[in-house]
């Protein structure tokens, strides 16, 4: 009996130290990462500002392609919303809207994650035109709330969702550095 009354004592001041520990843990992180691209700043804004195009950059979307979509709304303007639903957990379900253009420069956006966990959390895409290249950075901004905030000291989200950030402007690089982009520029 005195053992099993230890057991709980133990328990208990363990659970306490941890609900503690995250009452002065940080509850928001922010994650971001950045890549030159050698095309014009209008240009790579004028690509970034449509959703349906993170298909063709994003890793998430590389996760299972034949996720299910839909869309509203007019894309590249605020309130158009991608949703997609996937049977793969690292996909879930969720949907993404834009939030706020800031013409050339910004796009802004929701993406309420509903599967396997929920959550509300904001990106943006920044162009910088840097001489003849543009600076794209992509952000990702979150919160979590007491006492979940405790996973934010043991998992590194910079590290996580960092290369998938890097992956992705990495691939978008390359989509709009390729002479088929050029070509079809030229030809508008």
């Amino acid at each position: 009996m005195k053992i099993i009354k230890i057991i709980i004592i133990i328990i208990v001041v363990i659970v306490a130290a941890l609900l503690l520990t995250a009452a002065f843990a940080p509850k928001e992180y922010a994650v971001s990462r950045s890549v030159t691209i050698n095309a014009d700043k209008q240009e790579v804004f004028e690509y970034v500002r449509f959703l349906k195009n993170q298909d063709n950059y994003s890793v998430w979307s590389e996760m299972d392609p034949d996720m299910n979509k839909t869309f509203t709304g007019t894309d590249g303007t605020v309130g158009f919303t991608s949703a997609w639903s996937s049977d793969n957990k690292d996909v879930g379900k969720g949907e993404q809207e834009i939030t706020g253009i800031i013409a050339g420069k910004r796009v802004e956006f929701e993406l309420r994650f509903m599967e396997p966990f929920e959550a509300t959390d904001m990106a943006y895409i920044t162009t910088i035109q840097e001489g003849d290249a543009t600076k794209t950075t992509w952000g990702f901004n979150g919160k979590m709330s007491y006492p979940m905030n405790l996973m934010l000291l043991f998992m590194n989200f910079d590290e996580v969702l960092g290369s998938d950030l890097q992956n992705g402007l990495d691939n978008l690089k390359e989509i709009l550095e390729a002479p088929a982009a050029e070509e079809i520029e030229e030809n508008m």
